[in-house]
C-alpha cells in the first residue's frame, strides 16, 4: 500500500490506474463525468441510509479511479471492498497480499447499495451516523479514524474532492432525479455504461461504436423500439458514434435559453441533426419556421427552434 499513499488519489486496491500525479487537486474531467452519471444514484442511497452523497461520490471517485479500475471494469465494485465473509461473487486482485479476495457485483447499483449496508451494518462505523448529514468534513475523518482506508491523508482528500466538484450540494438532494438514480449503473455486466444527460426537459446519451437501439435499450431498461421512436427514427438504422440519442418523448420547442435566438446553419446539418441537437420534434422544427417537409436545407439559413 506504500506506493498508493504517495498517490494524490487513495484507492484501495493496487491496480487502480492513478488518474492525478501533481501534489494540488485539480479539476478533471473524468472525474465530473463520473459524478454526472452516479450523483442520483449516491442523493438516493442518502434517502434510505443517511450516508451524506458527497462521501459516497468522493470515495466512488478515489476507490474507482472514477469508475476505470479494472475492479471496478471487471467486478462493477466501485469502493474497494473485500470480501469479509462475502457469499456473493468474487474477483482477485494483489493488495496488502497477494491475489487477495474482493466483491463483484452485477453492476454498479448494486455496488452503490452494498457500500450503504457495509457502512450501516458493520459497527466500526456506527458513530458516522450521529453526525449531520451535512458534516462531509466529520463523515470523512470519521472513516478514517474507523478504519476504511490506511492512507493517512484519506480524510483530507475526500475533502478535497466534495469541495472541488462541490459535492456537497447533494447532501441537500439538490437536483434529485429519480430517472437518472434507476438507470445509473442498472443491470450492466460492463461498469463502463453511457452517461446519461439532462436537458431540455430530457435524457440523452452518446452512441458509442457498434451501438444500437436494441442494445441502449437494453442497458436503460426502455424499449429499443420505443427509443428509436422517441429519436423518429427505425428500429433497425444505424446508429453513428457520437450521435445524440434521447429517452423520452422530444420536446415541441427548445429550451428557454433560445428564447429569441435563432439557430444558423452549418455545413453537413440538416433539419433532423438540428431536431435532435435541440432535442425537439422534427415535425415541430418544420412548422416553427413554417417550412415544408420537402424544404432544402442552406448553409446560412436562419431557424428559429423556439
Amino acid at each position: 500500500m506504500k506506493r498508493i499513499q504517495r498517490s494524490l488519489v487513495l484507492l484501495s486496491i493496487a491496480i487502480t490506474p492513478l488518474l492525478v500525479q501533481a501534489q494540488e487537486m485539480k479539476w478533471n474531467a473524468r472525474f465530473q463525468t463520473y459524478i454526472d452519471q452516479y450523483r442520483d444514484l449516491a442523493i438516493e442511497q442518502m434517502l434510505k441510509y443517511k450516508i451524506p452523497a458527497s462521501i459516497t461520490l468522493a470515495q466512488g471517485i478515489f476507490e474507482s479511479g472514477a469508475g476505470n479500475s479494472q475492479l471496478t471494469k471487471r467486478g462493477n465494485n466501485h469502493f474497494g471492498i473485500k470480501c469479509h465473509g462475502w457469499q456473493g461473487a468474487t474477483v482477485y486482485f494483489d493488495d496488502d497480499a497477494s491475489q487477495e479476495c474482493f466483491r463483484a457485483y452485477r453492476d454498479a447499483r448494486e455496488s452503490y447499495e452494498d457500500h450503504s449496508r457495509f457502512l450501516v451494518r458493520n459497527k466500526r462505523y456506527s458513530s458516522l451516523f450521529s453526525l449531520k448529514q451535512t458534516d462531509y468534513k466529520g463523515w470523512a475523518r470519521g472513516l478514517k479514524s474507523c478504519g476504511y482506508a490506511t492512507n493517512p491523508n484519506y480524510a483530507n482528500k475526500l475533502i478535497g474532492l466534495i469541495e472541488l466538484y462541490k459535492l456537497y450540494d447533494y447532501d441537500h438532494a439538490k437536483g434529485y432525479d429519480k430517472f437518472m438514480a434507476t438507470n445509473a449503473g442498472h443491470h450492466q455486466k460492463d461498469a463502463l455504461l453511457h452517461p446519461i444527460h439532462i436537458y431540455n426537459k430530457n435524457y440523452f446519451l452518446q452512441a458509442r461504436k457498434g451501438d444500437t437501439f436494441k442494445s441502449i435499450g437494453k442497458e436503460i431498461g426502455i424499449s429499443g423500439k420505443k427509443i428509436a421512436k422517441y429519436n423518429e427514427r427505425d428500429y433497425d438504422d444505424k446508429l453513428q458514434e457520437n450521435e445524440i440519442i434521447w429517452l423520452k418523448k422530444k420536446q415541441k420547442r427548445a429550451d428557454k435559453a433560445y428564447e429569441g435566438r435563432r439557430h444558423r446553419v452549418k455545413a453537413g446539418e440538416s433539419m433532423y441533426s438540428i431536431a435532435q441537437y435541440y432535442g425537439i420534434r422534427l415535425k415541430s422544427l418544420y412548422k416553427m419556421n413554417h417550412l415544408k417537409p420537402d424544404y432544402q436545407l442552406r448553409i446560412g439559413d436562419e431557424l428559429r427552434v423556439r
